[in-house]
């Protein structure tokens, strides 16, 4: 009898395991197959193909048709409940980064180091190059670096901002209470360029 009855248990345990194996085994009776995504054009010009520029990290290449560039290192600034990000490009000498912020809507600028201008952010107006620029934003912001900034992992900066009436852009930037750095801006639109991530 026992033998029996063991022989009835091992016969269930087989039966349930062939039970839960069996391929193909629809999850419910009436469940149908989800269709295959439909057929897309991978040259097609979209914001998703060229990537979300929120997203970008050291070791992404940028293409901007012309140019090929990568991400070396990137800043994540925060001031408040704002925050943004700088991402320093490979050029062969000399300093350019690419701005990135949302605010609410994705703005971003083309920045190039001028190490060799003598100017302050101490007044409402500056003139270079023939034009008049304004202060529109000042502030204080932590940063965390990633890759090769060039920065600690992690700090404080100050920042002074102004533009021209063309929309030029002129910026101070002072980490960790150094000396202040200049950069001239210009603004980049969305789609300017295709997002290659890296790693």
């Amino acid at each position: 009898m026992e033998k029996l009855l063991l022989l009835l248990i091992i016969g269930a345990l087989i039966a349930f395991v062939i039970y839960l194996w069996r391929p193909n085994r629809p999850s419910s009776p009436h469940a149908a197959p989800p269709p295959p995504p439909p057929p897309q054009d991978p040259f097609a010009q979209t914001h998703d193909l060229q990537g979300d520029p929120r997203s970008l990290k050291a070791g992404d290449m940028l293409d901007f048709g012309v140019e090929r560039t990568w991400i070396r290192g990137t800043l994540r600034l925060s001031e408040g409940g704002y925050a943004w990000a700088e991402h320093f490009l490979e050029i062969p000498e000399g300093k350019r980064w690419l701005s990135v912020e949302a605010d609410p809507d994705v703005q971003m600028a083309m920045w190039t180091g001028r190490p060799e201008l003598d100017l302050t952010p101490y007044s409402d107006t500056i003139d270079f190059e023939g034009a008049r620029y304004r202060m529109v934003e000042r502030g204080s912001a932590a940063y965390r670096s990633e890759g090769t900034t060039g920065l600690p992992a992690q700090g404080g900066m100050d920042y002074v901002d102004y533009e021209a009436p063309d929309g030029s852009h002129l910026a101070f930037e002072r980490f960790d209470h150094g000396r202040w750095e200049v950069a001239i801006g210009t603004t980049v639109p969305n789609g300017s360029f295709t997002i290659y991530p890296g790693g």
